[in-house]
């Protein structure tokens, strides 16, 4: 974390230009600057609307003062016009502002969704990269905050500035010059409330960054525990079954407990600190009421100005000290927004290594599997399996076996073009199957998963004669039924769902990783059995252990651990 912080601080708005402007020069650009003017013209509205306000605080008091009936009633309903205007003005600044946020949004997470599943980097970060973690909460929630943050820091610093340039020139008319006699010699300070509203805001953003600078970590890492947290839920509901079955709810209830503490801990560290920045602010917050008055009331008393001008000398004070206090009034938003580009430039950082990490590019080739000079390692270098040569012609049929932690799936996910620790040569058929021990079923209908890479087939008796073939025949009137099948089907259900895909998909090339695991023999003969009837042309490669298997493939090759292997 500290490394990250340490890029960060240094880079920040580096880190935010590379992250905010793919967006405005995409396809969006037009739409999106049209809203951003339209947001940016009606901020400006405000600001000219205050100015009216301020004007109108002159005329409304010295009424007031003057006991002036027709005067008073007159400054009544200018408000009321002005206040109309200023109604109107806000609500479209603050909808529009949101229409850009959400089109923002929409586009952002659109393309570090493409970034995330090109090339698969969501598995290669997983091997190679420590400092990127829940990748999932940085498109889902990072994503939102680093837009809504940008928008509304960005923005109010131009209304900022803007209400500084306005009011510091109202102000300085209206304070006149301050006299008094320093050593024998009279000093004159021309716009005196300029400078002591300049001075009370520079001392109040000096203490309010002293005191919360610790805010930024402290962010960051509440973000990050808060997400560890979370991702640690999930794998309970995820994993339900199996932790009922090992009766493990006081293990993960100390796990959960612990990740939980965790978020305590900082979160306590975190308002702690808010605290103190509370203290200060509050405190220098409500003396920014009472100071301009203390200060412009000599003058009034004085008789030199009225009551009208005084009260448009508190206005105006008020102004350009809430312009000046920006950094105050937004420190805490300015440290999430910080930690919010700190995670997303580490994810991006992570994606950017994970694309330039070295795959094998299987060659296409029409109908045979070849492969030579293949060596595979582990992250750390370990040597699996080396120089590797190998050929299969359509219908043939390999097993690979070996004892556990030899290389036998990592042999298949090379041969997939993941692994990103593997060299050599690969040429195979285009259409490529590869089905894991834990199958995927995505969201959506049982007809969705049996399908599943492919799109949907509308063909239910072919479906049905699929799910009579793998032995689920009791789910085809559930073909359309909406559910979380990865849940709702047991582990071997699930693999003869994918064998179904199988047989409905017809790949030139299978390839199954202990795909038939859970599954008893005669189940796993009778599927079997299925595709060497039904694929009869298709290459197929397994990994398992059972015996029984060889009586369905021709060929063999034994993984013998050091890199070394057999092929019969």
């Amino acid at each position: 974390m500290d490394d990250a912080q340490g890029i960060s601080k240094r880079e920040l708005f580096r880190n935010f230009w590379r992250i905010a402007k793919p967006f405005w020069v995409s396809e969006e650009k037009w739409r999106a600057w049209a809203l951003l003017a339209a947001v940016v013209a009606l901020s400006l509205g405000i600001v000219y609307m205050n100015v009216q306000f301020n004007a109108w605080y002159n005329v409304f008091y010295n009424t007031l003062q003057n006991r002036d009936t027709q005067g008073f009633w007159g400054a009544i309903n200018k408000f009321t016009w002005l206040a109309a205007i200023y109604i109107v003005i806000a609500v479209y600044a603050s909808y529009l502002q949101q229409l850009l946020e959400i089109r923002w949004r929409r586009w952002l997470t659109a393309d570090f969704n493409r970034r995330w599943l090109a090339g698969q980097s969501y598995y290669r970060l997983q091997l190679t990269d420590r400092e990127t973690d829940n990748p999932d909460q940085r498109i889902a929630e990072d994503v939102d905050q680093f837009v809504g943050l940008s928008l509304g820091l960005s923005l109010g610093l131009l209304r900022s500035v803007v209400t500084l340039v306005s009011f510091v020139t109202i102000l300085w008319a209206l304070s006149g010059p301050l006299r008094f006699t320093l050593a024998g010699n009279e000093v004159v300070i021309p716009g005196y409330m300029v400078w002591v509203a300049i001075v009370y805001a520079i001392v109040g953003t000096g203490f309010t960054i002293w005191i919360g600078k610790p805010l930024v970590g402290l962010n960051f890492e509440q973000q990050r525990r808060e997400a560890n947290f979370r991702f640690a839920l999930i794998r309970v509901r995820e994993n339900a079954e199996s932790i009922a079955f090992y009766r493990g709810e006081p293990q993960e209830a100390v796990t959960l407990g612990g990740r939980f503490a965790a978020v305590v801990d900082n979160f306590l560290l975190l308002i702690g600190m808010k605290k103190r920045l509370a203290w200060f602010t509050s405190f220098w917050g409500q003396l920014a009421i009472i100071f301009p008055m203390l200060v412009a009331a000599p003058r009034y008393f004085a008789k030199e100005i009225q009551l009208g001008g005084l009260m448009q000398i508190v206005n105006a004070f008020g102004k350009v000290y809430d312009a000046l206090e920006f950094i105050i009034s937004s420190f805490n938003t300015l440290a999430v927004w910080k930690a919010v580009i700190d995670r997303l430039s580490l994810f991006e950082r992570g994606l950017a290594r994970a694309a330039t990490l070295p795959v094998l590019v299987p060659a296409p080739d029409a109908t045979t599997l070849r492969v030579s000079g293949l060596r595979i390692a582990k992250p750390d270098e370990t040597l699996l399996l080396d120089d590797v040569t190998l050929q299969l012609q359509p219908g043939e049929r390999l097993l690979v076996q070996g004892p556990s932690g030899v290389g036998k799936s990592t042999l298949l996910r090379a041969l997939a073009g993941i692994w990103p620790y593997a060299r050599g040569a690969l040429a195979y058929p285009q259409q490529v199957l590869f089905l894991s021990q834990k199958p995927y079923l995505p969201l959506g209908t049982l007809r969705d998963a049996l399908c599943y890479p492919g799109a949907p087939v509308a063909d239910t008796a072919r479906l049905a004669v699929l799910l009579d073939t793998v032995r689920l025949a009791g789910l085809t009137g559930r073909l359309d039924e909406a559910d979380n099948w990865s849940h709702t089907l047991s582990l071997g259900e699930q693999q003869r769902i994918a064998m179904a895909r199988a047989l409905l998909l017809r790949p030139q090339l299978l390839v199954l990783d202990e795909a038939t695991s859970a599954l008893d023999e005669a189940t796993e003969a009778a599927l079997y059995q299925a595709l060497v009837e039904q694929l009869p042309d298709s290459i197929v490669i397994s990994v398992g252990h059972r015996s029984t298997l060889r009586a369905f493939h021709n060929r063999q090759f034994d993984c013998l651990g050091d890199g070394r292997w057999a092929l019969a």
